[in-house]
């Protein structure tokens, strides 16, 4: 049935013309409209909603991203975000999106304690799915998902989750590489992801400390982000790791009002920090190699520092967020005289994603890989394609980092990580 709920501004029906509503669609020809319904409207929300407002006024689609409602649980907020945003609708129940003939692909956005309810519930619906990362909070959630997905994809819906440092075209364009064999046998990766905005200890308790709500700390929220980047950019999995985590500060003061992004203001008592605040363990890939990875919000000085280096027989790749435009490669089939790390400027139109968007030297920033994401997605759900990274390897993530914990309570031993059945 048609659903309405709270009208931003006038919707459309049928196909988007070039640059109409809020379809994102920049191109003259009127194509097949593809309706979002997005749960959440903080961070991330704000992210998905600038790569689905963008997508279609830089890349030619096949079909025209649709912002057509938006929900959060506190109606006046997220009326204020659907305008703010550019959604055409706003609603107060996760639910109703399920309900819109209008909504074909549920964008999920939440905290990670709501992930599974809503996408299995979504795709039992019949509606697309993009969920961000981590999957789920627990294995056992993530195996539900991703056994949810693979019914739905017999029925034709697609679910796709949102791990979007896959689409910084230097990290795409590393993995090309890979593919190619510039690297040859790859034998180290070494990944690090650092934050300092928890370090004053009187920054309050928000949800992302509270194992309730977010699952674990600095292991699930950067953590996630490296051990996909790892697994995706050297083709293999991880098969086993050894751990450490620390919870530096254990009680903080409780939350005053709602949180913003990462900003919030503390209130009166205290209460206790459950998850972890930094993540340190080894690992071993499929093929042998060795992987070190760090993952913390202690890092005093480092706001989003992001760096990734993979060693092979034949050369090396090295990335950093920071410089997200470049990726520097060593060719150590070179002669000595003459070989060293070089910088490739990863902007020019043969480079992945670039299609779209400046000419050569002219960079990209964070809020592209958003819009990577979404062009992606859509391209998968008109050619009936599976996406890529699928709840299936969502899963994968969440296997290593219920090993990560595992091997940390264990004093550090060595866990092996379970292969998924194909």
């Amino acid at each position: 049935m048609q659903h309405n709920g709270e009208q931003a501004e006038t919707d459309q029906a049928g196909t988007d013309q070039a640059g109409a509503g809020q379809s994102g669609e920049g191109s003259g020809a009127a194509r097949p409209r593809l309706g979002v319904g997005m749960v959440g409207y903080a961070f991330m929300g704000a992210a998905h909603s600038q790569g689905w407002r963008t997508v279609g006024r830089a890349f030619d689609l096949p079909l025209a991203p649709h912002l057509t409602a938006i929900c959060g649980r506190d109606g006046a907020a997220v009326r204020a975000a659907a305008d703010r945003l550019g959604w055409s609708h706003a609603e107060t129940d996760w639910r109703a999106l399920l309900d819109r003939d209008d909504v074909q692909l549920v964008d999920i956005c939440t905290p990670g304690d709501s992930h599974a309810e809503i996408a299995i519930a979504a795709l039992e619906a019949g509606k697309h799915v993009l969920c961000e990362k981590p999957l789920a909070n627990t294995v056992a959630e993530a195996e539900a998902m991703a056994d949810a997905a693979e019914r739905a994809r017999a029925r034709g819906q697609l679910a796709m989750v949102g791990f979007n440092y896959r689409r910084v075209p230097a990290m795409t364009l590393a993995r090309r590489m890979i593919v190619e064999g510039r690297l040859g046998r790859i034998r180290h990766v070494r990944v690090a992801y650092l934050q300092d905005w928890l370090v004053d200890p009187d920054f309050p308790l928000t949800w992302r400390l509270e194992r309730e709500h977010a699952g674990s700390g600095a292991l699930g929220d950067l953590g996630a982000h490296i051990v996909d980047l790892a697994q995706y950019v050297a083709g293999e999995p991880i098969v086993g790791v050894s751990a450490m985590t620390e919870t530096f500060v254990r009680e903080r003061p409780l939350l005053a009002g709602a949180s913003a992004g990462l900003a919030a203001a503390g209130g009166a008592g205290r209460g206790p920090v459950t998850v972890d605040d930094a993540a340190v363990f080894t690992a071993r890939l499929g093929s042998g190699a060795l992987a070190t990875f760090e993952a913390t919000r202690f890092a005093t000085g480092r706001k989003n520092a992001l760096r990734l280096e993979v060693n092979g027989e034949k050369g090396s790749l090295a990335f950093d967020l920071e410089r997200l435009n470049e990726l520097s490669f060593h060719d150590d089939t070179e002669p000595a005289a003459s070989a060293g790390f070089r910088r490739i400027l990863v902007t020019e139109a043969d480079h992945p994603y670039l299609e779209g968007w400046w000419p050569p030297g002219h960079g990209l920033g964070y809020e592209h890989t958003f819009v990577h994401q979404a062009r992606d997605l859509v391209h998968a759900i008109a050619d009936g394609t599976d996406p890529a990274p699928s709840f299936a390897d969502g899963l994968r993530v969440q296997r290593v980092l219920a090993a990560v914990e595992e091997s940390a309570a264990k004093n550090s031993s060595y866990t092996p990580i379970p292969a998924l059945e194909v």
